[in-house]
């Protein structure tokens, strides 16, 4: 008895297989898949890379005000030196913190450092320079502050850069995941 296939189909299909064209259908497929889900995947994992600043900066953020609850008569943001504000980051860290210190006369702080243990890369993008995008500033003075902090999340030029100020208020202004 004859398969059911071969006498809808004739004679000339009864070698099963896949046919050229519907290899280069299946091959079509997949690449549009491909085309749509490896960018979306990319930005998926830049943005969980950023999570490194915002928790860093938010811990930051929890120093620096314990910092200046705890500073001697007038309290202020500005320590003397970077250290003082008693945070350092765990582990490898892809972003360089930065915070304000060193305060001058008139209570401002004069220098700018990154905290021990940060990102000290230099290429592609270097994190060794403080952050600066229109606007912020990593600064200090007695009655509040800015910390930032510079990563490379993606392998390019572009630095990643966030600021934190004392009002809790977290800014990207120069977002490297969408670049």
């Amino acid at each position: 008895m004859r398969p059911y296939y071969r006498s809808i189909l004739g004679s000339q299909f009864s070698h099963g297989g896949f046919t050229l064209i519907e290899l280069i259908i299946v091959i079509a497929i997949v690449a549009v898949l491909a085309a749509i889900a490896i960018p979306a995947f990319s930005r998926y994992q830049a943005t969980s890379k950023q999570a490194e600043a915002k928790v860093s900066l938010g811990a930051i953020f929890t120093a620096a005000v314990a910092y200046e609850v705890e500073s001697q008569n007038p309290s202020s943001y500005a320590p003397t030196t970077v250290n003082e504000v008693r945070w350092l980051p765990v582990g490898g860290t892809r972003y360089s913190f930065w915070y304000a210190a060193g305060v001058d006369a008139i209570g401002n702080s004069s220098t700018v450092a990154p905290f021990t243990g940060s990102s000290t890369a230099t290429a592609p993008c270097n994190v060794t320079v403080a952050p600066t995008a229109s606007g912020f500033a990593v600064a200090a003075t007695s009655t509040g502050f800015t910390a930032g902090a510079s990563g490379n999340i993606d392998g390019d030029s572009t630095c990643d850069q966030w600021f934190i100020n004392d009002h809790r208020s977290i800014s990207n202004p120069i977002n490297d995941a969408f670049q």
